[in-house]
């Protein structure tokens, strides 16, 4: 059974659950990062749906369908094979060129509430910075804290080595 507790943030009072079940509970990833490349360069790159391959180690991505007015924009879908896992599918949702990207899962994941969101700006100084978060949860205990903690350390470990 769940525990009620108060808490007090911003001058307000709110009732938030102390307790849920591990796995059930909406986990989020934000990442922000510089890089020395031009904002214009950061987005294609994030864009291409197979460069991710790079960002998503060990994962094997592909287009499998065109996206509206560029091939890897709105309304296009990449599959993702990640080691014996069975694959599933991500279907871009918003695409503003050299300022976001968003996508959600559409189909064959143990996650469900999945949504990642890519923001992209100019540093003034001709680099660029991506804030980059993805939200989601599990369909069984325990699965999102665990791909959480690993995509968290992955996509930082990859970001962190980026080379355009």
């Amino acid at each position: 059974m769940a525990q009620w507790g108060i808490a007090f943030r911003s001058r307000r009072v709110t009732i938030e659950r102390l307790f849920l079940p591990t796995g059930f509970t909406m986990q989020r990833i934000d990442i922000q990062k510089s890089f020395p490349f031009p904002v214009t360069d950061l987005f294609a790159f994030f864009a291409d749906h197979e460069n991710l391959e790079k960002v998503f180690v060990p994962a094997k991505i592909r287009r499998i369908k065109d996206g509206e007015g560029d091939i890897n924009g709105l309304g296009s879908v990449r599959r993702l094979r990640i080691l014996i896992a069975p694959p599933f599918e991500e279907t871009v949702t918003v695409f503003v060129p050299n300022e976001r990207i968003e996508y959600r899962i559409t189909r064959g994941s143990p996650l469900r509430n999945h949504h990642g969101v890519m923001r992209f700006s100019d540093d003034g100084q001709g680099g660029s910075h991506l804030h980059y978060t993805i939200e989601f949860e599990g369909k069984l205990p325990l699965v999102a804290a665990i791909v959480r903690a690993a995509l968290d350390r992955g996509i930082r470990k990859a970001l962190d080595g980026l080379r355009l």
